[in-house]
């Protein structure tokens, strides 16, 4: 039964009942939750050789590891719930970490700063 499953299970059971289906277009909304470090690794890979086979993927996420990995970011906010809702940033995860000019931006900045650059060229 599914209750027997921890979360990262659960999570990993989602991801691939989604991404085994056929539509053009992939949206996932926070796909990371739950996942072993080694298992986001795995999940990017995936996601690259979709992107690689013509598919669109969308993902809402906050995870700074899947934002650096983007090919592009839209950024909401300025901040959560009736303070939010406003795109406040567009453009690649680099150009992001380079202007800082977003609550996300300066997240991700340090991040990468900390050594976890998988920001694309």
């Amino acid at each position: 039964a599914l209750t027997t499953l921890s979360g990262g299970e659960r999570q990993r059971l989602k991801l691939a009942v989604h991404l085994s289906q056929e539509g053009r277009i992939i949206v996932l909304d926070e796909p990371t939750v739950g996942l072993h470090p080694a298992d986001i690794e795995a999940m990017l890979a995936l996601l690259d050789h979709l992107v690689d086979c013509g598919r669109s993927v969308v993902v809402i996420e906050h995870h700074e590891a899947v934002m650096a990995h983007a090919d592009w970011i839209i950024d909401l906010g300025p901040g959560a719930g009736h303070d939010g809702g406003h795109v406040v940033f567009t453009g690649t995860p680099t150009r992001m970490v380079a202007e800082r000019t977003t609550l996300t931006g300066r997240y991700l900045a340090r991040y990468v700063e900390e050594g976890n650059d998988d920001t694309p060229e």
